[in-house]
């Protein structure tokens, strides 16, 4: 996690494709909350079950003012395939240059099996109608999250 980002500074602006064609960039949060949730690898088991999750929830973020927004580093078209595949509710964002996932602090050293490697970690960010950073979940584990973050975004 970047150590320059924390609760209370604003939010690092981004442009990015989207799955479906088109953008997301922070301004069209602007007067709403934001999840912004990064996964690893889309079409992968904990990744489709974390998707699922917050696309359950879909309907209970809007009532809370909230929107959600996924981004890996997935091509666009890999994106538009695994929104397809699980039925997913929530848009999908692609970083592949890492400009934005590097600005949040979640494009780094990774390691499995003894191999190193670069790689997104798994992490969440409830970003304030303010634009700034609510709160960030830096370490995510899939069960239970997406109820975690729905709890954090209506105290908000």
């Amino acid at each position: 996690m970047s150590a320059n980002l924390t609760p209370g500074k604003p939010a690092p602006d981004f442009r990015l494709p989207r799955d479906g064609g088109g953008e997301a960039r922070l301004a069209d949060f602007k007067g709403k909350k934001l999840v912004l949730y990064f996964y690893p690898k889309a079409d992968t088991p904990g990744c489709t079950r974390e998707a699922q999750a917050f696309s359950a929830l879909k309907d209970e973020f809007a009532a809370a003012g909230t929107e959600i927004l996924g981004v890996s580093a997935d091509p666009v078209k890999k994106q538009n395939a695994f929104k397809a595949k699980h039925n997913l509710a929530i848009p999908l964002a692609s970083d592949e240059t890492h400009d934005m996932l590097q600005a949040y602090g979640v494009w780094g050293e990774k390691s499995m099996y003894g191999k190193t490697y670069m790689g997104i970690t798994r992490a969440t960010f409830l970003i304030g109608p303010d634009g700034r950073v609510a709160r960030i979940w830096p370490k995510v584990k899939v069960e239970g999250h997406a109820g975690e973050v729905l709890a954090a975004a209506k105290a908000l």
